[in-house]
């Protein structure tokens, strides 16, 4: 499959590649990790045992037909059922996965499993850490740096995630923080002249350690009138292991106004903004489509239009942004993304084998450094931009 441009489609029928791996190898150890985090019932220990079996031998099978979005299923990929799970584009296939992986555990049905995130356990053990308190640590020494270098210092932190405590010290003349390695892309001056006092969009990736950033950055904006209004996007049900859900949210929050010092005064402020309305939490059914946002629906479109700059976080929202293709590294950003209705802008460490935007100097010097490593490693990222 492939684009106008000729871009095709990534699968993940190549024994290897980063998406096998991900199917053949992830998939099936996160299904044991799931199954030994909770005491679950036989019956849903047998439906995870059948989703291992089929996941990595079988075919793909509809939802069953007391599922409540077994037509939006249908709708998003008729064509792909009875297909391997390998032959089927990545994208899909990784989303369907975890949506059956619910399904097993007993997350929409009736009973005493509904609305038990099956991840929780993962995501609540990484707020609770000596690394995640010494992040929060790290802010007192920040609030006392001049305005402009703490936005920059924060947005470093959202970019980096769990490394958040690179973010937290102030960049150097490149514009790189301090032990990271430098980014492959950089538009973060860019991005900074977006933030027009009006309504900032930001995409959320990961749940934890991870959110903390997001919060934080959205905190400096809101309180230095950068942003009048956030609206944070996240997932209506858990999803891809970490990704945030308002539960989520509300436990880095909560997690937030329960520190000393500054993190506590961010946290006490976001508490206020969401009451208030000046920060909203938004869970779209899109954000959980197997889908890239060329395909998003009107409502949707109309959100990002109405603002002055929407932040895609983390690796899947970028592939959804750009589209799960296999582009060449040096297509400019903007190409890809033309589709989006207003300014739009990627943090993102590289986690899987699409990225665009680079030049072709950087594109070269990772090739020769690492091959092809580079894409998937998690060392490498990137702030990227368009109006």
């Amino acid at each position: 499959m492939s684009d106008a441009e000729g871009a095709p489609v990534i699968l993940s029928n190549a024994p290897g590649s980063f998406p096998w791996s991900v199917l053949a190898e992830r998939h099936p150890a996160l299904i044991r990790k799931v199954r030994n985090a909770f005491p679950y019932a036989p019956e849903q220990q047998r439906a995870l045992d059948a989703l291992l079996e089929n996941c990595t031998e079988g075919v793909i099978e509809p939802l069953g037909a007391q599922a409540q979005d077994r037509e939006q299923w249908e709708v998003w990929g008729r064509e792909h059922f009875g297909r391997s799970w390998f032959d089927v584009p990545f994208l899909w296939s990784e989303s369907y996965f975890y949506r059956q992986l619910l399904e097993s555990v007993g997350y929409f049905a009736p009973g005493p499993w509904r609305g038990i995130d099956p991840f929780r356990p993962f995501k609540l053990a990484e707020l609770d850490t000596p690394e995640a308190d010494g992040e929060l640590a790290a802010l007192d020494d920040l609030a006392h740096q001049p305005v402009d270098d703490q936005e920059l210092a924060l947005l470093h932190g959202s970019l980096w995630g769990n490394r958040a405590d690179l973010g937290f010290r102030l960049a150097g003349v490149d514009g790189d923080t301090a032990d990271s390695p430098p980014l492959v892309a950089d538009d973060s001056e860019l991005l900074r002249s977006l933030f027009a006092g009006g309504t900032l969009c930001v995409v959320a990736d990961n749940a934890g350690r991870e959110l903390i950033p997001d919060l934080l950055l959205i905190d400096h904006l809101l309180r230095h009138g950068r942003a009048g209004r956030a609206v944070l996007h996240v997932k209506p049900y858990p999803y891809y292991v970490s990704d945030a859900t308002t539960a989520d949210v509300v436990d880095a929050v909560r997690h937030l106004a329960a520190a000393k010092g500054a993190a506590g005064e961010s946290g006490h402020r976001l508490w206020s903004a969401m009451t208030d309305g000046r920060l909203t939490v938004r869970a779209h059914p899109f954000s959980c489509a197997p889908l890239p946002y060329a395909d998003m629906p009107d409502d949707l479109r109309a959100e990002f239009a109405a603002a002055d700059v929407t932040i895609m976080k983390g690796d899947l929202n970028y592939r959804r942004l750009i589209g799960d293709r296999f582009r060449p590294a040096t297509t400019p950003f903007a190409t890809p993304t033309a589709y989006f209705p207003g300014p739009v802008a990627a943090l993102r460490t590289l986690k899987s084998d699409v990225t665009v935007g680079l030049d072709a100097r950087t594109e070269a010097a990772l090739v020769a450094a690492e091959e092809q490593r580079w894409r998937t490693s998690g060392t490498h990222a990137l702030i990227q931009a368009r109006r």
